[in-house]
């Protein structure tokens, strides 16, 4: 059974940090691919700071398409909005009954886990790779034992889409950040101006 690590994000725009970890999770996990899902609107993020889906997900696809294993996925472009995860993930295990899929997340994302709808079925059906992040907080207690969650010891990657955007904005050259063909495409298309 292929096992199939399924990072969800906006992608606004996908940089270096976000590459890095699917490519070390592919590398330095069990996982044998990994599904950039971009999401359409993340219920915690204000949708007016985002670009348009499939611009997002054009990008995902141009910084992915070098690597065999490293996907991107529209499959929340298709399912009611706002999109929660646990809804995604039962829409997948119904469509690849074939597939064995886990979640990754950072650090900051595991601290506030409980407070997701329908935290209880991610958990049940998913195993979680954490990848470590610098963030405040501590790890709610009914996480830190669970044999579903693993912390992945990987580079700590302090890459954020909003630093990146408002270097843009500034005028300022961020291009070692982003894969030459994201970067090539938001100077065509102006984007973050």
């Amino acid at each position: 059974m292929r096992k199939i690590g399924l990072y969800f994000g906006t992608f606004n725009p996908i940089h270096m940090g976000h590459l890095t970890i699917a490519n070390h999770m592919v590398e330095f996990t069990e996982l044998d691919e990994v599904w950039m899902v971009v999401t359409p609107h993340n219920p915690f993020k204000k949708k007016s700071s985002l670009l348009h889906n499939h611009d997002r997900y054009e990008m995902v696809r141009l910084a992915t398409q070098d690597y065999d294993n490293i996907q991107p996925s529209d499959i929340e472009f298709h399912l009611p909005q706002p999109n929660y995860t646990a809804e995604t993930i039962a829409h997948l295990f119904e469509r690849y009954s074939n597939y064995d899929f886990s979640l990754i997340m950072g650090m900051d994302n595991l601290k506030s886990l409980h407070k997701w709808k329908n935290y209880e079925f991610i958990l049940e059906y998913c195993s979680i790779y954490v990848y470590p992040r610098i963030s405040d907080g501590e790890i709610p207690e009914q996480f830190k034992e669970n044999l579903r969650i693993g912390v992945v010891d990987g580079p700590i990657m302090e890459i954020s889409s909003t630093f990146i955007r408002n270097a843009i904005k500034g005028n300022k050259g961020i291009r070692p950040l982003l894969h030459k063909k994201v970067w090539e495409f938001i100077y065509k298309m102006n984007f973050y101006k």
